[in-house]
């Protein structure tokens, strides 16, 4: 049985801000909001941070308020639960799902995935109910472009799964799964290892499998089927972990754990297919120690990239974007402050970067440059245990 308990004290873990924030494909006759315009600087920004509670201090999802002006991050509330690495907010902002990676029989462990309310009002998470998993070492839960499931990657056991959403937040079991097949070159790659599930164009789904060096294509129908369209290989050995669209609809960008690189692909509107036109390192020249690259996004403006490298670098690596071919080219490379930058989140209006840095115990605040999209250090940091997901609501 999972706990899920209510905590609000007046606790201040910190001054930091942080921003997490889903997102959305545009056609190419519509532009992109003024995202700065539509939000009120004087109201504080709500942050949800997911954590590694077993063998830490941690006690599952907190949640801050974020203030807009200077990115300092306040407490607010804890909803406690066990190991909440991944989290996603529906899109009609009444509920929260989070991945809990929990015991299961002798023979091995199971995961869950939870469905919590979000009350807006005592700012707080309200437990709704749980469900298998379908497998071992949840690590990421996304919503479908329709908002009536759930989508979740089990990296121990190497599969994809499902799940209805039912009119009050709850969650069904799981309508459908799909288990990746393969194996690497890399010691890592004994098996499959799904790391990430996320909506695309139409109605496709995409998986990163590190395992296998795959990104999985699927359907997902009105009765919640995931049915296997294609496989894209990615470079051998390479690991893929997650991977990001430009709002633009033409480009995909996939960041690889195991070797440390960035795979630029044409995406095709109608097939969904990756062409891949370019492959750049995550780290800087003449480098050649392991990266552990891990988070990867694109600020709003659609101008700059930044991908996140743990092991012996903890660093944000940082790209511009051309804006005629998608090609990446390097700005730098921006030290985290911290170990094991596992996540991090832009805000909505590309004003700041936030960093969690699991292994460190603290979440670290960025000004992003807009001229030149380099990361400016602010002083702002969070002491937060193990903190391995940041989402704005």
């Amino acid at each position: 049985m999972v706990l899920h308990k209510i905590i609000s004290k007046a606790i201040l873990f910190g001054s930091i801000g942080l921003f997490s924030t889903s997102f959305t494909i545009v056609s190419d006759n519509k532009t992109l909001p003024d995202l700065k315009s539509s939000f009120t600087i004087d109201k504080p920004l709500l942050l949800f941070v997911g954590t590694y509670t077993k063998n830490s201090k941690s006690k599952g999802i907190y949640l801050y308020e974020m203030n807009r002006k200077t990115g300092a991050l306040s407490y607010v509330s804890t909803c406690e639960t066990v190991n909440p690495s991944y989290l996603a907010i529906h899109p009609n902002k009444q509920w929260l799902y989070a991945v809990s990676e929990v015991e299961g029989d002798k023979q091995k462990s199971t995961g869950v995935i939870s469905a919590f309310k979000i009350d807006t009002i005592k700012k707080q998470l309200t437990f709704i109910n749980s469900v298998s998993a379908q497998g071992n070492g949840p690590c990421y839960v996304s919503i479908d472009c329709t908002g009536n499931f759930a989508m979740l990657a089990n990296y121990g056991s190497g599969n994809v799964a499902a799940f209805p959403i039912n009119k009050d937040g709850s969650l069904k079991e799981a309508s459908s799964t799909h288990q990746h097949l393969g194996k690497g070159q890399n010691p890592r790659q004994e098996g499959p290892h799904a790391h990430m599930i996320i909506p695309g164009l139409s109605n496709y789904v995409y998986s990163t499998d590190l395992g296998t060096d795959k990104i999985i294509q699927y359907t997902l129908d009105k009765q919640g089927k995931l049915t296997l369209v294609k496989e894209f290989m990615a470079n051998s050995g390479a690991g893929p972990r997650h991977l990001t669209f430009h709002s633009n609809q033409k480009w995909v960008y996939v960041i690889n754990e195991l070797n440390g690189t960035i795979e630029a692909s044409n995406l095709n509107k109608s097939t969904g297919d990756f062409t891949r036109f370019q492959t750049i390192s995550t780290l800087s020249e003449g480098q050649s120690v392991f990266a552990g690259s891990a988070d990867i996004h694109i600020a709003p403006s659609g101008k700059y990239l930044y991908a996140s490298n743990r092991a012996e670098v903890n660093n944000i690596a940082m790209y511009s974007i051309n804006q005629n071919t998608g090609e990446l080219k390097i700005i730098g490379h921006q030290t985290v402050f911290g170990k094991a930058p596992r996540n991090f989140v832009i805000d909505p209006t590309g004003t700041f970067l936030l960093v969690a840095n699991q292994d460190s115990d603290n979440v670290i605040t960025f000004r992003i440059d807009s001229a030149t999209g380099k990361l400016i250090e602010t002083g702002l940091r969070s002491e937060i245990p193990k903190p391995v997901c940041l989402k704005f609501f």
